[in-house]
């Protein structure tokens, strides 16, 4: 029998109906839409509404992925959640949607890697496959950033927006192929093929939340040295997706998407310049969604998948940085 490996079966995202556009932004702080736009690229963010909570984006998310895949939620024995907005301090988020999901069987968790939380959650999820302990995993990046913002901050409340995303992962038998040349329609060891996870605590100023149970027992809003994060993303990016690629034998020109977590279009840019990607290649949602944190590469892959860019064989290459300082890149041969 050949070792395990994570497929993904289905996926599915769920962003809240009342949109906020930067005119109607500027409005209440002291900002313009060309001013956004142009250092950020955003055009407008989706913003949860009263008594919706992060669990609720959540669900909708893994309905619609488990519908994807062609499952029913008594299929899946394990759900891990990418947060930094959970509902309460506990329980997680993840075991309010398994109650919301009837399900009362398998393990449920949360994840906290700030914006690197999906693929920190999709590493998590991928290991207790090869490991035999899960076969279906449901695995969400869900956000309601809304509710952490300084609303009078206008250097980070133009950012962020609320959303969910969800893929299912399924146990299969790994063929034990090479991951090949991706252009050439090579459809061997289809699955997650590698996962790859660093973080920096020493760094932890540059981007975190001045709250928190233990600290203040008030949540607290973000806070964020712009400049250097910006500085920091754009090299730890590129390193990240060069150290994934070595590691399966491949180059930058082999991957056919590059589906990055949407912080900024000039940290997007940025990396692409630098790993001589071209534009094309490069799955881009900010303008509708901005920085959804946890929830942007989930978004960002259902986006690809609905509108036919991403197709069976191809290389998907996913990575993310947020606080903490967290960072990590994911490979997916669809």
């Amino acid at each position: 029998m050949n070792p395990l490996i994570s497929k993904i079966a289905g996926c599915g995202s769920y962003l809240p109906q009342r949109v906020l556009t930067n005119d109607e932004l500027a409005t209440k702080v002291d900002t313009s839409d060309a001013w956004i736009v142009e250092r950020t690229g955003i055009h407008q963010r989706h913003i949860a509404a009263e008594g919706e909570f992060t669990s609720d984006l959540a669900f909708k998310a893994a309905e619609r992925a488990l519908a994807d895949a062609g499952l029913v939620a008594k299929d899946v024995d394990m759900i891990v959640v990418a947060t930094t907005t959970p509902d309460n301090t506990f329980p997680s988020v993840a075991t309010q949607v398994q109650a919301k999901l009837g399900l009362g069987n398998g393990a449920a968790f949360d994840v906290q890697a700030a914006c690197s939380g999906f693929i920190y959650g999709l590493a998590v999820a991928d290991n207790f496959v090869k490991a035999g302990q899960a076969r279906t995993v449901l695995v969400i990046g869900a956000e309601t950033m809304s509710r952490i913002l300084d609303w009078k901050d206008r250097a980070t409340c133009v950012l962020f927006g609320d959303g969910a995303g969800a893929v299912v992962l399924v146990a299969a038998e790994n063929d034990l192929g090479n991951p090949g040349h991706s252009r050439t329609g090579n459809s061997e060891a289809r699955g997650i093929l590698s996962t790859h996870l660093h973080s920096d605590g020493s760094l932890a100023d540059l981007l975190y939340v001045d709250g928190g149970p233990s600290t203040s027992q008030a949540t607290g809003y973000l806070r964020m040295q712009g400049r250097e994060v910006f500085r920091r993303a754009v090299v730890n990016l590129t390193d990240v997706v060069l150290e994934t690629i070595a590691a399966n034998g491949l180059t930058a020109d082999d991957i056919d998407w590059v589906v990055p977590h949407q912080a900024n279009k000039r940290i997007l840019d940025g990396t692409a310049r630098k790993l001589k990607l071209p534009p094309e290649r490069i799955v881009v949602t900010i303008d509708r969604h901005a920085n959804t944190s946890a929830a942007s590469i989930p978004l960002a892959l259902d986006v690809a998948v609905r509108d036919g860019r991403i197709k069976d064989g191809q290389l998907i290459l996913m990575e993310a940085m947020g606080g903490g300082m967290t960072w990590g890149a994911g490979l997916v041969r669809w």
